[in-house]
């Protein structure tokens, strides 16, 4: 999918890795949930896409991607800092941003809470399980939830 195209995303995954990403975006397009799935690999990709800098610098930045799942541990700009500079962003505020990671340290889940995460999801270890998680997200962001219009 070219990314700098003008249709609209569904999901913004972040996600540095690959095994990850890819069992990810299998539950999503399986489970038939999400078509136009973005993935990216660190947090300052991230930011450039969300933000149309860098390597993105043009791209229409009113096309807002519906939810987007986080990552925390990564590496360049770790999902802390995505997440803080989203929710600091009038233009990226309104977007649901779930983290879906493996730490399940209270510290992590704190500070994500403190700043303004909508879900906080521990990455199940088995694959039917991870599987499930995702594509259940993907149900509730972008079936059930209903977002403000931009």
């Amino acid at each position: 999918m070219d990314i700098m195209e003008n249709g609209e995303i569904e999901i913004l995954l972040v996600e540095d890795n690959p095994n990850d990403a890819e069992l990810a975006i299998r539950a999503l397009t399986k489970s038939k949930v999400a078509n136009k799935i973005i993935h990216l690999h660190d947090g300052a990709e991230a930011l450039d896409f969300l933000f149309g800098e860098g390597q993105f610098q043009g791209r229409n930045i009113e096309n807002k991607p519906k939810v987007i799942l986080l990552d925390l541990k990564m590496p360049k700009v770790d999902g802390l800092e995505v997440l803080k500079k989203v929710k600091e962003s009038d233009l990226t505020r309104a977007i649901p941003v779930v983290v879906l990671t493996s730490s399940k340290e209270d510290p992590d889940i704190k500070n994500c809470y403190a700043l303004g995460v909508n879900s906080y999801i521990v990455k199940p270890v088995e694959f039917d399980g991870f599987v499930r998680s995702v594509s259940d997200l993907g149900l509730y962001w972008l079936l059930l939830n209903q977002n403000p219009k931009s």
